[in-house]
């Protein structure tokens, strides 16, 4: 009997040891969800789904960007010889731009006039400046005091044609010269022998023959640099909108050798006004107030 009961805990004991020998060996079983568990899928990009996302590199931020200074509006006079071209320039049919020298000349056309010619000379007489005045013939024929004036106070002469016919380098060779010639005789009767150096055809409207003819009289054909446009009172109006305007034009566009259109006849209180200002500007600044030499 008693062997008996040993061989049958002999035996279980075997049992025992086969089993804990089978466990150890057999594969570890998941966690969680048992055998049917579904493996996780993965993304187009490779990450998990459902898990954490790949971190993607990090990204610098971009520069902060860097502000433009901000552009002044305030009208800075240029050097007064930084951009003269070299020269006197060419106008129409050859005409000239630029004095040819550093010098700046002021001319005014259309005159002579009774109520603006004399207000000009005072203010150019005041400043101790002389300028180029471009004279219709019939008004010079009609105001010789004024002629005279103009000459005796040192300013060039300039012939504008008798008229102010903007056609007229349309005509044929003489009927230009006849009107040039006219109006050159006009001025001589109030000051006899009076160089006239300058010819400027109306509304500058020159051609290469009315540049030619006015040669062969001993004249040179005058064009500008700066039209401040102090005729176009419908545009600009009068006084000091008109000045204001002027002053502006001026201001931006004069440059060492320049010519400065401008008129002494019709309505121009705007003209007198801005040269108020002008003449000492132009002055301050380093410009050189010549008239066209005679």
């Amino acid at each position: 009997m008693r062997r008996q009961t040993v061989a049958i805990a002999v035996v279980g004991l075997a049992i025992i040891l086969i089993g804990v020998y089978t466990w150890a060996k057999s594969p570890a079983k998941p966690a969680h969800g048992g055998a049917g568990a579904a493996t996780p899928s993965v993304s187009a990009s490779g990450s998990p789904s459902g898990g954490s996302p790949t971190p993607s590199p990090t990204t610098k931020p971009s520069p902060t960007p860097t502000k433009p200074k901000p552009t002044s509006t305030t009208t800075k006079p240029k050097p007064p010889g930084s951009t003269r071209p070299g020269g006197t320039g060419h106008g129409p049919g050859g005409s000239m731009m630029y004095t040819g020298t550093d010098g700046v000349a002021l001319t005014f056309d259309d005159g002579p006039d009774r109520t603006y010619t004399p207000q000009i000379l005072d203010l150019l007489k005041k400043y101790k400046i002389h300028a180029t005045f471009c004279l219709i013939g019939k008004k010079a024929r009609d105001n010789p005091d004024l002629v005279r004036r103009i000459y005796n106070e040192g300013h060039t002469l300039c012939n504008h044609s008798w008229a102010h016919d903007l056609h007229l380098g349309d005509n044929v060779e003489g009927h230009i010269r006849a009107d040039m010639q006219m109006t050159n005789d006009a001025i001589h009767a109030a000051v006899p022998g009076a160089k006239i150096s300058y010819f400027r055809a109306p509304g500058g409207n020159f051609t290469t023959q009315m540049v030619q003819i006015a040669a062969s009289l001993g004249m040179k054909s005058i064009y500008w640099q700066v039209d401040p446009r102090d005729w176009d009172t419908p545009t600009y109006g009068t006084g000091s909108s008109m000045a204001s305007h002027i002053i502006g034009v001026v201001e931006r566009n004069v440059r060492r050798g320049g010519i400065i259109l401008s008129h002494d006849a019709g309505p121009r209180s705007g003209t007198v006004l801005a040269y108020k200002t002008l003449i000492p500007w132009l002055q301050k600044v380093g410009y050189k107030l010549i008239p066209l030499p005679a």
